[in-house]
């Protein structure tokens, strides 16, 4: 699966994942919206979730800071979804739901779409990416055995009543 970025470029560059797996020729950096291919763009504000009958070949991701990650910011072209319920591993934001870095959005995207030998790629250039992955292993297989995007939020729903006990 192809995946891109739209790069913002407002954070830490020694921290940006997205940076990292451009470097290993994993992604591609896009600094305009224009320059971005169609795909399935990885959106919070998305009012759909992501499933695997999101069948692609792109996937589509914006770097940016989460203080400026407003609906407004991912105007890109391509239908938009959103990752359900998931926890993040990286050091920044660990433990935290729904505050994904690039590569765990990236790597959560591949696996609900059925790649996931793509996606334990990705985490694998992270120290911290088998974190991610082992936080994550029930609900991602849940999610990858879905059949569309109401039976996924009906799994998130478990998740968000389990987080709310």
């Amino acid at each position: 699966m192809e995946l891109h970025v739209r790069y913002e470029g407002d954070d830490d560059p020694e921290k940006c994942t997205a940076r990292k797996l451009a470097r290993f020729e994993m992604t591609t950096l896009h600094d305009s919206p224009q320059s971005v291919p169609r795909g399935v763009v990885l959106d919070p504000h998305a009012e759909r979730a992501l499933s695997p009958a999101d069948e692609t070949d792109v996937l589509v991701a914006l770097d940016c800071s989460w203080e400026t990650a407003d609906a407004e910011a991912f105007q890109l072209d391509g239908p938009h979804r959103a990752l359900p319920f998931l926890v993040a591993g990286n050091p920044v934001s660990h433990g935290r739901p729904f505050r994904l870095n690039t590569a765990e959005a990236f790597a959560a995207g591949c696996y609900i779409l059925g790649e996931r030998n793509q996606a334990e790629a990705i985490m694998s250039k992270f120290r911290w990416g088998h974190t991610f992955l082992e936080l994550n292993e029930e609900p991602l297989r849940r999610y990858a055995n879905c059949a569309d995007s109401g039976e996924v939020v009906a799994v998130q729903q478990e998740y968000l009543d389990l987080a709310d006990d």
